[in-house]
Parts: structure tokens; C-alpha cells; sequence
């Protein structure tokens, strides 16, 4: 099987270059950051749920919420902070973008919810609009943290909060296929009867329909993926993974379907990437991030494996890809950039 090992690109080797820089940067903004204040834009279902997991994991003393309906923000603090008791001390409330200039994070969550047999693509005109009036509201509190986008389609949405904020791109991310990827480890740890946190996998591409299941860099605690599924008594390798990165790729069209929205699962992927930023773990993430040359992909935004830490995204990691995974990747990437060209050609129409 032919691999196609990432290459290190310009932006790579410029992102290796500015480290000293963006470390003494970061020193100057951290004494003005709050490093235990995190800001929740968009209280419906993603975005409480999104502040009940991050108030349960102790990573916070300070959570303001920020949404358009006041009254709905002001109600998810009160009923998130009636649980305070059963945990740690912290701070919780409902506020304005005038709080937020001192957060160490900011999370969106806000924008439409999708709807039963609506792709995350179809939101694009709709949020993409919500977006153009919440992150000019951040900006003009000189934020000096890091945003993270979650509100879908993720990766076109990260991409516009790039763009519109003028941010370095590495305090700009996006919650990507960290959900994809955890949902893709439970259904092979289910498959292979084995703890799920024992596998190790990605999807990467878009957080939707065009996603990757990274199957060539798959392992269970080092084991190759084929090796172990024959230990445990598996050999149609072919019709498993297929069946497997279907069940994932349909994973959120199936609950919406049944309970109209997700909202358990991406709220413990926000708790986790939050994780890694606060505790500077250095954690390997698949989190959105714009490409610059890598796998001879540029100008848009994808979820690929990244090293996640106090300063956001620090780089990307070198997993190896077959060549159809590969060609695979580039009509994702080609999927989403002709979505942008399309939503940003009609936002300039709309400007004339």
C-alpha cells in the first residue's frame, strides 16, 4: 500500500519560527487574561450543555453567558449555578461582550440548529450571518484569548471568524472532528470489545458528510488495526470499517432524527479541547485549522491531528495517509472551499 507522508509546509516552518515570538506575545496577553474565565456565546442546546460539562470540570472559577435572548442566559446560569453546591466554587452568569475582553477562552456555539435531513453545509448562509455580527462585537473588547468556533458548519465557520477577526491563526480554532473521532473510537471499542480509550484513530476532512476515517494511522495501544481486529475474531476488514465510518458519518443525522439535536456529546468535546488549552497539555487533537500546503492542501480550513495547548494550535501532526485517503481528503477540502467561495461571493453581492 502506497503512503503519502505529510510534508512540512511554509506556514509549518513559519509557525516553528515565530514560537520564541508568540511565547513573549503570549506572556504579555496571559497578564491580562483571566487564565480561569472562560466565555459561553449561544445558551440553546449546545452552547448550556457546553457550560453545565466545563462548570462540572473544575477547569473554571469565572463563566459568563452571552446570548441574544438575555432572559434564556440568564436562566441557564441560574440553573447551572443551583448545581455549585455538588461541586467546585466558581462564578457564573449572564452578561455582555463587554465581559469577555478578559477571558482566557471564548466558545460559540451560538447560530440555527439542524434540522432533521439538513445537512451542517445547508446552515452556512444562516451563520455565517450570525457570525458576521457576534465576532466584530469581540474584537472591539481587545480579546486576547483563544476563540473556539463550534457552532456548525464548523470548518467554514472557523474559517469566518478567521477572516473577520484578523486573529493569529493559531487562537482561532475550531471543535472540528474531535466528536467524529471519539464516536469513531466507540464504535470500534464496541466492535472489538476492548476499552475505547485504548484506541487510537482519527476522522479528519469536514466535521460532515465528506469526512475521512484516517484508517491507515488506526491502532488499538499500538497494534495496528487489521492485527488486532484478527486477534479478536474479525476479518472482513473491508466491510467493517465501511459499515463503522457509516455508523459514525450518520451518527448526529440519527439522534437528531430521534430527539431533534446532539448536544451531550460535543459538550464533553468542548470540556476536552478547553482541557488542553487551560492545563497546556499539548494534546493531540483533530481540531479545525487552515492548511498551507500540507498533504498539497491550501486556503481552507479542515480538521487535522494538532498539537493543542495554552496557545491554541501549535501544529500540526504528521499522520500517514494511503493515497485514496488522501484523494479523499482533497475533494473535502474542495467540497468546502467552493461552499465558502459561494457564501463570501454572496455576501459581497449583498455589500454592493
Amino acid at each position: 500500500m502506497q503512503r503519502c507522508f505529510f510534508k512540512a509546509s511554509k506556514s509549518e516552518a513559519y509557525t516553528k519560527r515565530r514560537c520564541v515570538e508568540r511565547q513573549k506575545d503570549q506572556e504579555e496577553i496571559s497578564m491580562a487574561l483571566n487564565s480561569r474565565k472562560v466565555a459561553m456565546v449561544g445558551c440553546g442546546f449546545v452552547g448550556s450543555a457546553s457550560a453545565f460539562a466545563l462548570m462540572q470540570s473544575g477547569l473554571f472559577t469565572e463563566m459568563v453567558l452571552i446570548d441574544a435572548n438575555h432572559d434564556k442566559a440568564e436562566g441557564e446560569a441560574d440553573d447551572i449555578a443551583h448545581g455549585i453546591p455538588f461541586g467546585r466554587p466558581m462564578k457564573i452568569y449572564a452578561g455582555s461582550y463587554d465581559d469577555v475582553a478578559d477571558a482566557a477562552i471564548i466558545v460559540i456555539t451560538a447560530g440555527a440548529n439542524q434540522k432533521p435531513d439538513e445537512t451542517r453545509l445547508d446552515l452556512v448562509h444562516k451563520n455565517i450571518s450570525i457570525f458576521q455580527s457576534i465576532i466584530p462585537e469581540i474584537t472591539k473588547r481587545d480579546f486576547g484569548g483563544i476563540l473556539l468556533i463550534v457552532a456548525n458548519p464548523v470548518d467554514i465557520l472557523t474559517y469566518t471568524a478567521l477572516k473577520l477577526s484578523g486573529y493569529p491563526e493559531n487562537r482561532v480554532i475550531g471543535s472540528g472532528t474531535v466528536l467524529d473521532s471519539a464516536r469513531l473510537k466507540y464504535h470500534l471499542g464496541e466492535h472489538l470489545g476492548v476499552d475505547s480509550r485504548s484506541v487510537h484513530a482519527f476522522i479528519i476532512g469536514e466535521h460532515g458528510d465528506s469526512e475521512i476515517a484516517a484508517w491507515s494511522s488506526a491502532n488499538v495501544s499500538g497494534i495496528p488495526l487489521d492485527k488486532f481486529c484478527e486477534m479478536r475474531g474479525h476479518y472482513n476488514h473491508v466491510q467493517a470499517t465501511e459499515r463503522i465510518a457509516e455508523e459514525v458519518k450518520h451518527s448526529a443525522y440519527e439522534i437528531i432524527s430521534k430527539k431533534g439535536a446532539t448536544y451531550y456529546g460535543i459538550a464533553m468535546s468542548v470540556k476536552r479541547i478547553c482541557e488542553a488549552i487551560i492545563r497546556d497539555e499539548k494534546s493531540i487533537l483533530p481540531i479545525s485549522t487552515m492548511m498551507h500546503g500540507e498533504y498539497g492542501i491550501s486556503d481552507v480550513v479542515l480538521s487535522m491531528p494538532c498539537i493543542v495547548g495554552r496557545d491554541g494550535y501549535e501544529t500540526k501532526v504528521p499522520i500517514d495517509l494511503d493515497q485514496d485517503e488522501v484523494t479523499n481528503l482533497h475533494e473535502s477540502a474542495n467540497t468546502l472551499r467552493s461552499v465558502i467561495e459561494d457564501s463570501f461571493k454572496n455576501d459581497d453581492k449583498k455589500a454592493e
